[in-house]
């Protein structure tokens, strides 16, 4: 049952789960190298249970295809050093920033993290630095190796008339929703308390406070305020042109005015400039919305339903020119499933928010204006299109035909990583455990 759905094993692996310190402390077993990388039994068994509890994969996975994967990722890897396939640490740091929000999101403090996995916040960001380097560097590869990979419908209608009738897949409920979002814009008095206030750190630094500190306690720019504010080496052309435009102007220990951007008012100070690249550190604060504001929001939006309600504007249209969400504003507010590229998304994909919002509406219905909270804890408001729903079923080519196209895709893609891996294995030096002799891709010739 299911067989087929273990066929194409996407290991999107991330750092270990919380473990204790006792537990932390077991001793581990190299059972691969590839060139100077290592595979651990320690990743092996992450990664199968990560697996196999995937209802993606429907359970159905052996230790073997687990290992397969991870040592082709790791040979991945070892040939990108040999053929000089990089990826830059800019890349790297913005990704890592977001994975450490997450896991500190869920952890609360960073003083907890000793207690949940065995590592402090340092070495917790060393070891999520490596992993997501290796990471993308792989996913590089993987794209030069797949690139000029195509299916057909034909290819399309073989692999899905190949799965065994009791291995189709059962979808659950799916639905169409898009959103108009609005950011409600600070007005004047608003504005001037935040660039006031940040002037009067300003003054603090000049006075002798340390700016690391101050932004650590005050900046809202998650990323960098827990290292001091600093940014980091980046290239010209990283930041918003307001940002840049002044950074490219200061000495080196010089503090800017208040400098506005789309994200609020920054307080910037040059480290170092190196021709285009330069490095910096900043506050960042962003003026909060009155009550006004977010009304004046409010009434913005609910012009704009009433239009759709009317038939007067298409709600796709209306996203487009107005949302304030950069992501769905692109596809007409729709919400995507992001391995399928398609506007129908699982019930289970939506937050508990939007998800208990859906419950509650007819197809075809649009919101009043709704108050929401970012992920950043910003104010917003939006109005919510339930477009259409999807009842489980079973997965036929009429109606799923894009998710089957991906997966007869990834089916096609993976045996051109398997034959890639049989001619570049000779290039770099593997040594597999002898407990896993016996793994099929791994004892090709």
């Amino acid at each position: 049952m299911k067989r087929i759905s273990a066929i194409f094993l996407l290991l999107g692996l991330c750092i270990a789960g919380p473990l204790s310190a006792q537990q932390a402390q077991v001793v581990d077993k190299i059972i691969a190298k590839v060139n100077n990388y290592i595979i651990l039994k320690s990743d092996l068994d992450k990664a199968y249970l990560e697996i196999k509890s995937n209802p993606q994969y429907g359970g159905n996975v052996t230790e073997c295809e687990v290992l397969e994967q991870l040592v082709v990722s790791k040979l991945m890897v070892a040939k990108a050093d040999i053929d000089s396939v990089t990826v830059t640490d800019a890349e790297v740091q913005l990704d890592m920033d977001r994975r450490f929000d997450i896991i500190l999101a869920q952890v609360g403090e960073e003083s907890k993290l000793v207690e949940l996995y065995g590592k402090t916040a340092d070495q917790l960001k060393a070891e999520l630095f490596d992993d997501i380097r290796e990471r993308k560097i792989e996913q590089r590869m993987r794209g030069e190796i797949t690139k000029d990979v195509t299916v057909t419908p034909s290819d399309v209608r073989k692999f899905f008339n190949s799965i065994p009738k009791d291995s189709i897949p059962y979808f659950s409920a799916e639905v169409s929703v898009s959103q108009i979002v609005k950011r409600p814009e600070p007005g004047p008095a608003e504005k001037e308390k935040t660039r006031q206030f940040l002037l009067d750190l300003k003054q603090r630094i000049l006075n002798g406070e340390d700016f690391g500190r101050l932004a650590s306690q005050y900046s809202q720019d998650p990323g960098s305020a827990r290292y001091g504010g600093d940014l980091g080496y980046v290239n010209r052309g990283d930041f918003v042109p307001e940002f840049e435009a002044v950074a490219f102007t200061l000495e080196p220990g010089e503090l800017s005015g208040a400098v506005e951007s789309e994200y609020g008012y920054h307080l910037i100070q040059l480290i170092e400039r190196r021709g285009n690249t330069f490095n910096a550190r900043h506050i960042l604060l962003r003026p909060e919305p009155s009550e006004a504001d977010i009304v004046k929001a409010e009434r913005f939006l609910d012009s704009l339903r009433t239009l759709i309600v009317a038939d007067s504007l298409d709600f796709a249209k209306a996203a487009k020119d107005n949302s304030d969400d950069a992501m769905s504003k692109e596809t007409g507010g729709f919400f995507i499933d992001p391995t399928t590229n398609s506007n129908r998304v699982s019930m289970k994909q939506l937050d508990p928010v939007l998800f208990f919002t859906i419950d509650s509406m007819k197809v075809g219905s649009v919101t009043k204006p709704i108050r929401f909270k970012s992920e950043q804890g910003e104010d917003l408001v939006r109005i919510i299109y339930y477009k259409s729903r999807m009842r489980p079923h079973q997965a036929n080519l009429d109606d799923d035909y894009e998710k089957i196209r991906v997966s007869a895709l990834s089916k096609k893609q993976n045996e051109r990583v398997k034959q890639w891996f049989r001619e570049a294995k000779n290039e770099v030096f593997i040594e597999i455990d002898p407990q896993y002799k016996n793994c099929t891709m791994l004892t090709i010739d």
